[in-house]
């Protein structure tokens, strides 16, 4: 094969365990020869459209293995794959299919409307819309190989920027494949492997470290559509789960389930924890059932395994996020960029096959980035003697709600457009169940009027639901240095309180978090 990228997967598994059972998704089953025809048909298919070696073919759907076999056959095409964020608004969807210059969107039928590319195919096609099986129905399974490398690019995805934009980090099917790796040598996964896959395959975890390297092993890989905690305990059961990865907030629901005490958890190899920083108690709430609860620590742009807390030290080292995966570097730096000595705050900057080329058409924020071969994560970290790291704190203002990333600048510069806002700031505050949300701290201007509820309102059609604050406090100024710069540290300690100590100004109440 001239195609060593993600496209030849499935081509390669199926001429070696055809007919084991690759994908399960509610109660349907797909061989590896299946799903391997699947693809073929569909790369003929989105040959149709003119989709050749570079376009962008975007994807905009829950979990579902056209999923998958849309990330393969544009691979197979030497394409680019674009997954999309379904709870996006409209607008940030709209702005990510014109940055991408996606000209194919593949969609499932319950998503927002949006301003479409010149091709849609639909999983349940309203009249007049290109349907998605009648597409692969119609193609025939011819073999396709279009000569990609590993250095090629393989996906767009799309993570929110300090900017207010979203930026995409362009992940080869190099960085792909050698996360992968990383994965395999340090989670040991198996050919007989059930992975239960819940986190959303449109995030880099789900996708890369649960999904793929499941699927280049030979295991069973389990999509379930949407997150709920008692069939996260009736999938396990049933389907014999042996590892599977969520965030923090999913598996505190799944011990909170009433089922939790006497689900038959003895199937569970590993369960792994990353997106946001793990509680202990989280922690040992797993381990006191037996289980080996590991946690990791990534980002979009390092496809994401920068570091990892493997099984036989997961008790030992419990709180850390390990050391770096195989193939990949970290260090802990100071601002003159040498390493801190143990125990001292330092940057996160990590190296290795699995960082990504760059962010998508936007070479500054490509070069700010990067300092020679190292990209810098904006997170403070400490290491022990042993090196195994634990995150303290982000240099990057970024609030991690349920394990989505909210940018402060993207909501504020939402905030900017209301008519009656004159400054704000956006700080991330406790939340007994996503671990933080957004609250806005804001000024009205002169003459003008404005309400908790209306202002968030007002929001609603421009951002997505996680990124809406949940609630909002009133004052009469925010407080500035004396060169006119917002002192962020002074508005966390004024405002950052479940109600404002000592502070009339008006606010509103907190609002429930939305799931949307």
């Amino acid at each position: 094969m001239r195609n060593q990228g993600i496209g030849s997967w499935t081509a390669r598994r199926a001429r070696k365990t055809p007919d084991k059972v690759a994908v399960v998704h509610e109660g349907h089953e797909l061989t590896y020869q299946q799903l391997h025809e699947r693809v073929l048909r569909l790369a003929h298919g989105l040959q149709r459209y003119g989709v050749g070696r570079g376009d962008r073919v975007a994807y905009l759907g829950p979990n579902h293995p056209a999923f998958l076999e849309t990330l393969f056959a544009t691979g197979l095409l030497g394409a680019v794959f674009v997954p999309l964020n379904t709870r996006l608004a409209p607008a940030e969807v709209a702005h990510i299919l014109t940055d991408s210059g996606s000209d194919v969107l593949v969609h499932a039928p319950q998503q927002v409307s949006v301003d479409r590319p010149p091709h849609t195919v639909a999983l349940d096609p309203a009249p007049g819309e290109t349907s998605y099986e009648e597409l692969i129905a119609s193609a025939e399974p011819d073999p396709i190989d279009e000569p990609v490398t590993l250095d090629d690019l393989c996906l767009i995805m799309y993570t929110s920027g300090t900017t207010g934009r979203p930026k995409g980090a362009m992940l080869t099917h190099g960085n792909l494949t050698w996360n992968t790796v990383n994965v395999l040598v340090d989670i040991d996964l198996a050919a007989d492997e059930v992975t239960l896959v819940v986190a959303p395959l449109f995030h880099t975890a789900g996708l890369n470290m649960t999904c793929l390297p499941t699927l280049i092993k030979g295991g069973t890989v389990v999509l379930m559509s949407a997150f709920d905690p008692v069939e996260v305990l009736d999938q396990v059961e049933k389907h014999r789960v042996t590892y599977m990865f969520g965030v923090p907030t999913m598996y505190n629901a799944i011990a909170a389930a009433p089922r939790w005490d006497e689900a038959d958890l003895s199937s569970l190899r590993q369960v792994i924890c990353g997106g946001a920083p793990v509680p202990e108690s989280t922690i040992r709430t797993y381990q006191r059932r037996g289980l080996s609860f590991s946690q990791g620590y990534g980002m979009t742009e390092t496809s994401p395994g920068a570091l990892f807390l493997t099984r036989d030290m997961s008790e030992a080292k419990a709180g850390t996020a390990g050391v770096p995966h195989f193939f990949t570097d970290v260090r802990v730096v100071g601002p003159d960029q040498t390493d801190v000595a143990p125990g001292e705050k330092g940057e996160i900057v990590v190296s290795g096959p699995n960082v990504m080329q760059g962010y998508w058409q936007n070479p500054s924020e490509t070069e700010k980035a990067f300092s020679d071969d190292w990209f810098h994560s904006g997170d403070v970290a400490t290491a022990d003697d042993d090196g195994y790291i634990t995150v303290v704190d982000r240099l990057k203002d970024v609030i991690i709600s349920g394990g989505e990333n909210i940018y402060p600048a993207e909501v504020e510069s939402a905030l900017h457009e209301h008519p009656a806002i004159a400054e704000c700031t956006v700080i991330g505050v406790p939340d007994d169940r996503w671990g933080e949300v957004a609250r806005a701290v804001v000024t009205v201007k002169p003459g003008a009027e404005a309400s908790g509820p209306e202002v968030l309102a007002f929001l609603r059609d421009r951002l997505a639901g996680y990124k809406i604050p949940k609630s909002v406090v009133f004052v009469d100024e925010l407080p500035q240095s004396a060169t006119g710069k917002l002192l962020k540290k002074l508005v966390r300690a004024r405002y950052g309180a479940s109600r404002p100590a000592g502070d009339d100004t008006a606010w509103t109440t907190p609002q429930t978090a939305s799931t949307d």
